[in-house]
């Protein structure tokens, strides 16, 4: 998405912030010697708690490796965990280092956390089987210190499953997300103005049931810290007093509507490369949310914000830290949230549709190692994720399901790209590395509005060939679909809703009544 008329091809949480967050120490204080573990509640809302220990070593030797061990009390019941490893027995949970963040030196500090449901605190606190307050430990876990010393900011990793993943994964539940069965979406480009002109939130037509408010962006690339404000008046003269924007938002929400903060764009590089940035990511963005009341998110990560570092091949278990962090900051949200937390995407194919051929850096390097860096998070969420939209615009070719190129301007095009979410295909040819199909409901694919919304601008028409195929599999053109008909398909996203009223609000008229009238 874009600020200009046009863009370029390569133009997405786990600390949650409340004002009632509490603070529980464990530890003796720091002058107690020998290593000691302190807990603290971070977040609290009320049904559910985020903690985290903070393993200090205060003696003077090396800890070359450490196991935190806790009770929950009954009714309390762990969820998601980082920076360690698990194992439970009932009620009895222990934390165990990573390779990278098991050697503590003298004066050091590690930390782990970790989400839960219930209103119990850990008890019991063991570190190395000696009290997490301080006292005399026993030998430390075996625990091979790293080869190569650990990073300064470790970055988590997505933890094992407790049991083997099934060879086929189980269907996910839809998200209660109150969207229509066919829905349009739309950008409202309300922190800013271009050509396309201001436009008030009171003003955008009932037609459109998403509205994503474009954008969020961060203080820096790496600093987490989101921030959301209208449009300056000296930018757009027609601009609405904040208190008029948030009744507008209430009134659409009212009819039904969904109005979202999208976060990233072109300008908003967020890469969230430390835990820090991780929290404040969290932080920032649950007040914009509650400042607005709004129903959710859009992740729209362009440029540089997603990549894979060398060695990260795996889709299903990523180790690079924007992606990670990205992960365990949206599930946090989610978390916070709850089921009617609306979670959408808006990456561009380079970072999808391209992991057919090439994920990130390649087996021998060279790849650019931004390809196909969506798909760890995609895959990660997709039990949250309410529709993922991915703009097929500002695309170079890109090879489908049928080993052909496929090229904007068509509705060949969209059918292919989206039939690849609806089948699911091998990430970088691995037939054992296969990423699965999205549910019909959680997919939609974007279209710009008007010649001057986006490169790739096909006629209504040609859009609505598209989803015809998708749907009914009818008028395919020269793609079959691999995934059949899929009668539950979302809709069509747009940039943008303003482009649209600038050209006469042809993508609403067209396309709303049409999706209306789908089965």
């Amino acid at each position: 998405m874009q600020r200009s008329p046009r863009t370029s091809l390569l133009a997405v949480l786990a600390a949650l912030a409340t004002a009632a967050a509490a603070t529980l120490t464990l530890a003796t204080p720091a002058q107690a010697a020998g290593p000691t573990a302190a807990f603290t509640r971070t977040s609290d809302w009320g049904t559910g708690w985020e903690g985290r220990f903070t393993i200090t070593n205060g003696g003077p030797g090396t800890v070359t490796g450490w196991q935190v061990a806790f009770t929950l009390p009954t009714g309390t019941t762990l969820g998601s965990y980082w920076d360690a490893t698990v194992s439970s027995a009932g009620q009895r949970h222990t934390f165990t280092n990573r390779s990278w963040n098991g050697t503590v030196a003298p004066g050091a500090s590690v930390s782990f956390g970790f989400l839960a449901t219930g209103a119990g605190s850990p008890t019991d606190c063991t570190l190395n089987g000696a009290p997490c307050g301080g006292g005399t430990p026993t030998s430390p876990p075996t625990t091979a210190p790293p080869t190569t010393a650990p990073p300064t900011t470790a970055p988590p990793t997505t933890p094992p499953p407790t049991t083997p993943p099934p060879t086929t994964p189980p269907p996910t539940t839809p998200p209660v997300g109150g969207l229509p069965k066919h829905a349009l979406i739309g950008y409202l480009h309300a922190s800013f103005g271009n050509g396309a002109g201001y436009l008030r939130m009171a003003d955008v037509p009932a037609d459109w049931d998403v509205v994503n408010l474009a954008f969020g962006e961060p203080t820096s690339v790496t600093s987490g810290d989101i921030r959301f404000q209208l449009c300056p008046v000296t930018e757009c003269p027609g601009v609405e007093t904040e208190a008029e924007f948030t009744a507008a938002i209430r009134a659409k929400q009212q009819q039904g509507k969904k109005v979202l903060l999208s976060i990233g764009g072109q300008n908003g590089q967020v890469q969230l490369t430390t835990t820090a940035a991780r929290d404040t990511f969290v932080r920032s963005v649950s007040a914009i949310i509650d400042r607005y009341g709004l129903n959710g998110l859009d992740i729209d990560f362009e440029g540089h914000s997603l990549y894979l570092n060398a060695g990260d091949t795996d889709f299903r278990n990523p180790t690079t830290p924007v992606v990670v962090n990205l992960i365990s900051a949206i599930r946090s949200l989610k978390q916070r949230y709850g089921a009617g937390f609306v979670l959408t995407m808006a990456p561009e194919t380079f970072f999808v549709q391209l992991g057919y051929q090439f994920y990130g850096s390649g087996p021998w390097g060279g790849q650019d190692p931004r390809a196909g860096s969506y798909l760890p998070v995609i895959h990660a969420l997709r039990n949250d994720l309410t529709v993922l939209h991915v703009q097929d615009y500002n695309s170079g070719p890109i090879v489908g399901l049928d080993n052909q190129y496929h090229t904007m301007g068509g509705a060949d095009f969209h059918i292919a790209m989206t039939d690849m979410l609806l089948t699911g295909f091998p990430v970088a040819g691995n037939a054992n590395a296969v990423f699965p199909a999205l549910r019909e409901d959680q997919v939609a694919f974007g279209a710009p509005s008007s010649t001057s919304a986006g490169n790739g601008y096909l006629a209504p028409a040609g859009v609505q060939q598209a989803v015809t195929c998708l749907v009914k599999g009818q008028n395919c053109g020269g793609y079959a679909p691999r995934s059949g008909t899929n009668p539950a398909f979302r809709g069509l996203m747009t940039w943008s809703i303003n482009w649209d009223r600038y050209y006469s609000w042809e993508f609403r008229l067209s396309h709303g009544p049409f999706l209306k009238a789908l089965p």
